[in-house]
């Protein structure tokens, strides 16, 4: 027997639908390879997320996955793709709705079991019948069937053939009724077939009933009345590392190692260039550092001096450039501001993708502030990236403005839990050195980790403030009707209460309208 792997059902949608990135698979493709090798519950692992198909897909159908991708471009369309679409809803197995579609289906009393809406236990799905002639040979249902039709088949038999003068067997009755034949007798023929019919329609549900079953697992039931988004996910980031390869004589290959690439520009170079053209955007967007001048500065930590125009002042800017793969730590901002220092630099502008989270928490050493940059990834595209200063390739993002609260009982007695109240986002100014408080409106939305582990960064809550209507937009991009009680929980200043951490650490991560993040830890 030849085996053949063509589906050609997948084809056609494949060049008529719109993609959103370059390279996407037909999400008809990834549908049937997940329906084909998981349950629902499983972990679906894409390590090319691109346009977030598989996630997409897997949502969908009720699988649990992860996505992995290393352009930001990338994880920001999967992002918004998941979180604006609209799932069906499928009645699970073990729900309440699900045990009553289930014995409607098998034609039993529903079931009285406890349930606890696992997935794990699948969908309720459509089903047809696998019947063999072993089924119905063993169906003893089919003979007490017949016997009680018959009871009203026989005397229509023996009236009809009294009305015709005939002595017709059942097999024998035709069709379709002479237009020759009296009244009566085209009445009793036409009682003696629905009678027949009926009989052959009980009896072909008894046979379906009692056969097995073959599950169309691309086709469960649906909740009409229901519309699905998608579950809680969370956006991680990893610090870029590097891989060293052996050569052929055993030697060590850093391909991060300082080299000239193909259009004669090094790493530095080319952020330095880029640094010059787009300047350093802050939370606001008429708050921005824009340089006269960037000229190479021959350092340990500070590579560049930049030069920049606060009124009528000149202030000069010690320029410290992270790794390409690689994390910033708070040692090395440490030793680039005490060279800034040595050197009589107003202020460290630091460029970095990332820097991890005690780096975080330094913004100043002595009379020196640090602003600290985050570089777009778009940066490691330098041949391709254009340098029309349009870009937010180095935003600098302040520290989150927070208050801890003790809640209280009605008494005024602390209970022990904690609420974390957002006020704003600190922005630094780099004219006075001063730190600014900007308001919450200023902020997109907001997450807390009750127990921050420093390591990952879980959201345990998570708010949306913004001066816009969050709510009409969300309203919207859904195409439904939101629980406005529900939503007010969520766009809020101020979060739930919860216990103590264990860890000592909470973590509250911002996002500001722009796109932009950041994350600071607090010790509680």
């Amino acid at each position: 027997m030849d085996m053949e792997n063509l589906w050609a059902d997948t084809g056609r949608s494949g060049f008529s639908d719109k993609k959103r990135y370059v390279v996407e698979t037909t999400p008809r493709v990834i549908e049937r390879c997940i329906l084909m090798a998981t349950d629902p519950g499983d972990l679906v692992l894409d390590p090319t997320c691109g346009s977030g198909t598989t996630a997409y897909v897997a949502e969908q159908w009720g699988r649990r996955w992860i996505t992995i991708d290393t352009s930001r471009v990338a994880l920001a369309l999967a992002r918004a793709r998941i979180m604006g679409a609209r799932y069906p809803y499928y009645l699970m197995t073990d729900s309440p709705e699900g045990q009553a579609k289930e014995a409607e289906l098998n034609g039993r009393g529903p079931s009285t079991a406890p349930t606890f809406n696992n997935i794990r236990l699948g969908f309720v799905y459509e089903r047809v019948p696998h019947i063999t002639l072993k089924s119905i040979a063993n169906n003893a249902e089919i003979d007490v069937i017949y016997e009680k039709w018959q009871r009203t088949l026989e005397p229509l038999r023996a009236t009809l053939n009294a009305q015709l003068g005939e002595q017709w067997e059942e097999w024998e009755i035709p069709r379709e009724a002479d237009t020759a034949w009296s009244k009566e007798a085209r009445d009793t023929h036409a009682r003696w077939w629905q009678a027949r019919i009926a009989r052959q329609q009980e009896i072909d549900a008894s046979i379906a009933a009692r056969a097995d079953y073959e599950f169309l697992y691309d086709k469960p039931y649906e909740d009409k009345k229901k519309v699905r988004v998608a579950g809680p996910f969370t956006v991680e980031s990893l610090s870029p590392h590097r891989m060293l390869a052996v050569g052929a004589d055993g030697e060590l290959l850093d391909p991060a190692a300082p080299h000239e690439g193909a259009d004669g520009r090094d790493f530095v170079g080319m952020i330095l260039e880029n640094l010059k053209v787009a300047g350093v955007q802050q939370a606001h967007k008429d708050d921005k550092i824009d340089f006269t001048s960037l000229t190479p500065w021959p350092g340990a930590m500070i590579c560049a001096e930049g030069r920049y125009n606060e009124g009528e002042a000149e202030r000069r800017a010690g320029i410290f450039i992270g790794p390409e793969f690689g994390t910033v730590s708070r040692q090395d901002l440490v030793q680039a501001v005490r060279e800034a220092a040595d050197a009589g630099f107003d202020v460290v502008v630091a460029c970095a993708f990332n820097y991890d989270a005690h780096a975080a928490e330094f913004s100043k050493l002595g009379k020196i502030p640090v602003l600290k940059a985050r570089m777009n990834a778009d940066l490691h595209m330098s041949e391709d990236l254009k340098n029309n200063g349009k870009g937010n390739l180095f935003v600098i993002f302040g520290e989150p403005d927070i208050s801890l609260l003790p809640e209280t009982d009605a008494k005024g007695r602390e209970t022990g839990m904690l609420r974390v109240k957002v006020n704003g986002v600190d922005v630094f100014k780099p004219s006075t050195g001063e730190i600014c408080s900007g308001e919450a409106d200023d902020i997109a939305c907001w997450f807390v980790d009750t127990d921050y582990d420093e390591e990952s960064f879980f959201v345990r809550q998570a708010y949306f403030l913004g001066a816009n209507d969050p709510y009409k937009a969300l309203k919207t991009t859904l195409k439904a009707e939101i629980d406005k009680d529900a939503w007010e929980s969520l766009h809020s200043d101020t979060s739930r209460p919860f216990p103590r951490p264990e860890g000592g650490r909470i973590a509250v991560k911002v996002i500001n309208h722009l796109g932009d993040e950041v994350m600071k830890v607090f010790r509680v």
